[in-house]
């Protein structure tokens, strides 16, 4: 092989591809010569993504961003998957910091199994991600008020506190003295278990009434249940006879004679009032016929005649008439 000029110049240009390629590769150019799928994702903010930023899904790449723009007051980003790809229709993009440099990726998640692919134009499902910049601006407020307390608290403002303090257990020292006493004292009679609250903690008679109380408690509880499940038991007894038909009461409910009792003695029924409305029989005609209203009005009206005439004669009269009519 010879040195030659030529050699040199296609070993050079040989060299360029092969750098431009590896150029290509790493910012991610080389993806719009390949084959995928564009989708979209809306979000409100795109932060610090970039244009050739990875899409990355359980932190395997995926795609690269091919373009961000605004629309309808959100910012859409284009997406460019990989040829094999997973991505599904309800799969959900959320924009992530992945590294102190302020790289960003777009993290799509796998999406139910029964869920189909993407297509071509699909828009995902977003999330939003605490922004970075508002997290530091709150930070640095924070710090500022931590600052300014500190602030308060600095100098003669915190000579004058300790001053203070000093005084107040100057001024009261037999006072504080005294219910530092008292409180050794009583923390004493707990501790050798005097008094309501020593025999509370100290003795184990609470304890075993409690334990007793609860033991009580469940052997109730216990003979309770037995009892409700025997009544349960028994009720099912009941219910299952009536089905059965047993029994007085499953005769009545399976049993049809009765009903059909009830319907022959509901149609005689039926059938004397419709004799009784039209006057036939004696209750008919008692009931329809008047009569015999007329007649008894009749009687009752020489009934009272009469008694208005025995009013009129003396007893000796009414007796005569009596013996004549005997006689």
């Amino acid at each position: 092989m010879k040195d030659s000029l030529e050699t040199r110049l296609g070993l050079f240009v040989a060299l360029a591809l092969i750098a431009g390629v590896l150029v290509l590769e790493m910012a991610g150019g080389m993806d719009r010569f390949r084959r995928g799928l564009r989708i979209h994702a809306d979000f409100k903010s795109a932060q610090e993504l970039k244009v050739g930023d990875r899409v990355k899904m359980a932190g395997v790449d995926i795609g690269r961003v091919e373009a961000i723009t605004l629309a309808e007051g959100k910012v859409r980003v284009t997406m460019k998957l990989n040829a094999q790809h997973e991505v599904k229709t309800d799969s959900v993009a959320t924009i992530r910091f992945t590294g102190l440099m302020g790289q960003n990726i777009v993290a799509v998640s796998f999406g139910s199994p029964g869920a189909r692919l993407v297509e071509n134009g699909t828009v995902l499902t977003t999330t939003e991600q605490a922004d970075l910049a508002a997290l530091v601006a709150k930070l640095d407020n924070v710090a500022s008020g931590v600052e300014n307390l500190t602030k308060n608290f600095a100098g003669d403002e915190v000579q004058n506190l300790a001053s203070s303090i000093t005084a107040f257990f100057s001024e009261n020292r037999d006072s504080v003295r005294v219910s530092l006493q008292n409180v050794s004292n009583i923390t004493a009679q707990i501790s050798s278990g005097q008094g309501t609250v020593g025999r509370l903690i100290m003795e184990d008679t609470l304890y075993t009434s409690a334990l007793t109380t609860v033991s009580n408690l469940n052997q109730n509880l216990a003979q309770t249940s037995d009892e409700i499940r025997a009544a349960v038991a028994d009720a099912r007894a009941i219910v299952n006879d009536i089905n059965a038909g047993r029994g007085t009461v499953g005769r009545l409910v399976k049993d049809e004679t009765l009903y059909h009792e009830t319907t022959a003695s509901m149609t005689n029924l039926k059938e004397i009032l419709q004799k009784i409305n039209r006057g036939e029989g004696s209750v008919g005609k008692l009931v329809n016929d008047d009569s015999l209203f007329k007649n008894v009005k009749l009687t009752l009206q020489k009934l009272d005649k009469a008694t208005e005439g025995l009013e009129d004669q003396g007893p000796l009269s009414v007796l005569g008439i009596a013996v004549n009519s005997l006689f």
